[in-house]
């Protein structure tokens, strides 16, 4: 695809990494931030809708503090409770030159996890937009309970850094374009830091498992790396998205991409699109419940489109409530779709391995004949 047709696009979600919006030396790198809140402007002025997810907070805090480390009983919290402030105060001055309003939305994994909530952020967010206003997104680690409640660590959560933050936001707003800026020029056919002789790949059309393969790990000061954004590239491609991966180092990097500039690595699919309710099921959810199947109900739910019946559970894991979102797992344990039940846990291991005529004699009562409905199936394979 031309670069000039992949940003031609009408609504983008910016990321912003912590790496970039500091110097060498750890302070906020000023000059930088405002160069992207100029091209940004400009963006919108052009008539494009623009929402930011920023990272720094924390960064920013720990600065501010004097601290060394993050490390400890809600320091990382503290950090983020100073620099968050901070923060905002230089997307209001900024955009504020320009006229251009603003608006700070702080998100917690249940924010998306809670369907009530999902909907009403994105008719917030789409509302912000028709009045011409920026929303700037972080992760609220302020308030956020998955990192400090050991009770908790046996979640899968929707989210745990912006990368994967701004997927979310992308696949809520139907967003045309995912642009994650870093402090490399895209995905390399190695480490780039390490291999001399890693070549910058230009386009990926489907991010397969050999393509995820080539992430790495966060980079000092950060807290996703290449594989958290190959994960985001892959879920905004799964509804039809574009994503781009670039360095945010650049000069006016943001205006050479909208003007279709080889920058950086571009991620289209052309598979098929997953439906509102099929993505929050999919990504958006927090998963703590499993559902392991056998080997039959497993290609019966990936390759022929069926739904989960009761005879084909081999194990239930956990405790969940009816209508909540879990894994399902084949025998060994491997997460290949997500499923919202339609009977609880107690319920679920009362029934499994019997046949769906037996569900009234064991329950006493029968909700479906599946225990989860195909149109309520994600496959994640």
């Amino acid at each position: 695809m031309q670069r000039k047709n992949f940003v031609n696009v009408k609504r983008v979600v910016i990321k912003l990494g912590t790496n970039i919006l500091r110097n060498e030396e750890g302070e906020v790198a000023l000059s930088r931030i405002y160069s992207f809140i100029e091209d940004i402007s400009k963006l919108v002025k052009s008539g494009k809708e623009v929402i930011i997810v920023t990272s720094g907070a924390v960064g920013i805090g720990k600065k501010k503090l004097n601290l060394d480390s993050t490390d400890g009983d809600g320091v990382k919290q503290a950090c983020a409770a100073v620099g968050q402030s901070r923060l905002m105060s230089f997307y209001e001055n900024g955009f504020g030159v320009y006229d251009i309003p603003i608006a700070q939305i702080l998100l917690t994994e249940d924010d998306f996890s809670l369907r009530h909530r999902y909907l009403s952020l994105r008719n917030t967010l789409n509302k912000l937009l028709s009045m011409g206003v920026v929303p700037i997104i972080n992760q609220n680690d302020t308030v956020s309970t998955i990192e400090v409640h050991d009770i908790l660590a046996g979640i899968q959560v929707c989210f745990s850094d912006n990368d994967k933050l701004s997927a979310l936001v992308s696949s809520e707003l139907d967003a045309d374009l995912l642009i994650l800026l870093t402090d490399i020029e895209g995905l390399y056919t190695a480490d780039p830091k390490t291999n001399p002789d890693a070549k910058l790949i230009k386009e990926v059309t489907s991010v397969t498992d050999e393509i995820l393969a080539l992430g790495t790990g966060a980079s000092s000061g950060g807290r996703g790396g290449m594989k958290t954004k190959l994960e985001a590239a892959k879920l905004v491609n799964r509804f039809g998205g574009r994503v781009l991966i670039a360095n945010g180092k650049r000069q006016s990097v943001i205006s050479k991409i909208f003007e279709g500039e080889e920058i950086g690595t571009m991620f289209s699919s052309d598979s098929e699109r997953l439906s509102d309710k099929k993505r929050w099921i999919g990504y958006a959810t927090n998963i703590i419940g499993k559902i392991v199947v056998n080997k039959i109900t497993q290609d019966a739910i990936l390759n022929k489109g069926k739904s989960l019946l009761p005879i084909g559970i081999e194990e239930v894991v956990n405790d969940f409530k009816q209508g909540e979102v879990v894994s399902i797992c084949d025998s060994n344990y491997t997460e290949f779709a997500r499923g919202m039940v339609n009977y609880n846990s107690d319920e679920c291991r009362k029934i499994a391995g019997e046949h769906s005529d037996n569900i009234v004699k064991i329950l006493g009562y029968k909700n479906y004949d599946a225990v989860i409905t195909r149109d309520n199936i994600t496959d994640l394979i």
